[in-house]
């Protein structure tokens, strides 16, 4: 059966040119399966409730309809609307969650067994059948390991109502997390298995995996410059020679403690150098906080009230009077976190594994130097747009920032090279990479 609304022709026989496929909102609509979702304190857990908040608000602004089926809030309805009806939010699981109030991950276990049982039968009946007899095909974009059995789940159920030519299946890998839970023969029959970057493909190739690559992206207003009186207020007050900034999870991962030897290295070498962290609630936080203690360095946690910028920045200067290490305790709007990018004379995201590297990304479209890892971030071309760190050696990180403070030519077209590639990573451009796989994917014979 031919998809609908398309203008695939006959199905092909082997060897012949695919009739080309044109998708478009007047004949395809979407479904993003995620356990995380934009739902704050709730949903967003981290990375993964970005983007799938993000790409489901992008696709709506696109013009597509677009349903995003997540693990909401309890307290918030199980349905809601947005962007003029092109915007479905579905939270799933929500009795569940009145019992798990902790966070999308309280309860994880009893959450993934409903999606398996209620997920498929409403995606089929209240979502691709009615969409079929519009005309349309759907793409569905299942999120990590959680999403793996209700995929094949959804794919026997169309084929077993003759649904299944309707329907563009994708799964997409954003991390390696347990990947020992999933069957992949399975997953790889019903399903076309896609990934964030080059590096992920890379790790996936032993397992008997090809699959595509659909990078992440970033907002259009994430290339608006930053505040600068923001900005320059954070510098002045700060007052140091270098300023750092490194935020992300407390996760051995990001190279926390390479961060801080770098800072230990730069103070003995005489730099005036102060690093503003912003972590998580992780353990491996406490870990970090104390190492920099043990190597000598003054730690201050710096608070605000939520929201306000001014205070925040008033009290980072006040604790940069005494500290080395600012232990940024409070809430981080885009704003500040855009000035914070902008102001430092280096961002830190130098992690030793990174899927994608959107922290790195973000400081770019900021304008920002960015100091990334050498793994999943494709877009990095050091000492072009940013600066790429090979190993976990602090002197190799603090030599980069003396380097770069030995060169301050070198400084302004970095940055302005640095957000001439993150326009190149916008979310309309990452639509536009998915529209031509589904096209090649619907355009393939049946």
């Amino acid at each position: 059966m031919p998809v609908p609304g398309l203008e695939a022709g006959d199905a092909q026989s082997e060897g012949t040119t695919p009739a080309p496929v044109s998708l478009n909102p007047g004949n395809l609509e979407f479904v993003i399966l995620s356990f995380e979702g934009p739902d704050l304190p709730y949903s967003m857990a981290g990375g993964l409730g970005v983007r799938v908040t993000e790409l489901a608000q992008a696709l709506a602004e696109a013009g597509f309809t677009a349903h995003l089926i997540f693990i909401g809030d309890p307290n918030l309805p199980g349905h809601e609307v947005q962007h003029e009806g092109r915007l479905h939010l579905y939270r799933w699981s929500q009795w569940i969650s009145r019992d798990h109030p902790v966070g999308v991950y309280d309860g994880e276990f009893l959450k993934i067994h409903d999606i398996n049982d209620s997920v498929p039968r409403f995606v089929v009946d209240k979502i691709v059948a009615p969409a079929a007899k519009r005309g349309r095909t759907v793409a569905l974009l299942a999120e990590e390991w959680h999403t793996a059995e209700v995929t094949w789940r959804i794919s026997d159920l169309l084929h077993s109502v003759g649904l299944r030519d309707q329907a563009l299946l994708l799964w997409n890998a954003n991390n390696t997390y347990t990947f020992m839970r999933i069957n992949w023969s399975r997953l790889q029959f019903v399903s076309t298995i896609t990934t964030v970057s080059r590096y992920m493909k890379h790790l996936m190739w032993p397992l008997g995996l090809n699959p595509l690559v659909i990078p992440n992206g970033i907002p259009e207003r994430f290339l608006d410059p930053p505040r600068h009186d923001l900005a320059d207020a954070i510098r002045r007050g700060v007052d140091a020679s270098p300023f750092l900034f490194k935020i992300g999870r407390f996760d051995p991962d990001k190279r926390w403690i390479q961060a801080i030897e770098a800072v230990v290295r730069l103070k003995r070498m005489g730099h005036r150098v102060k690093l503003a962290v912003r972590g998580g609630i992780e353990p491996h936080g406490g870990q970090v906080l104390s190492h920099a203690h043990r190597r000598g360095l003054v730690v201050r946690d710096v608070t605000a009230p939520r929201g306000d910028d001014w205070a925040a920045v008033n009290a980072m200067a006040e604790a940069s009077r005494e500290a080395d290490v600012l232990n940024l305790r409070l809430f981080i709007s885009d704003d500040l976190k855009r000035a914070l990018y902008s102001a430092a004379d280096a961002v830190l995201a130098n992690s030793g594994h990174e899927p994608f590297g959107l922290v790195g990304l973000e400081v770019m479209g900021a304008g920002g130097v960015a100091v990334v890892g050498a793994t999943g971030e494709d877009y990095a071309i050091s000492l072009q747009n940013c600066i790429s760190i090979e190993t976990d050696d602090a002197d190799e990180l603090a030599g980069a920032i003396r380097h770069l403070l030995a060169h301050p030519e070198w400084l302004a077209p970095l940055r302005e090279e640095a957000r001439r590639t993150a326009a190149l990573f916008t979310w309309d451009r990452v639509i536009g990479n998915l529209l031509g796989k589904l096209e090649y994917l619907a355009a393939r014979p049946k």
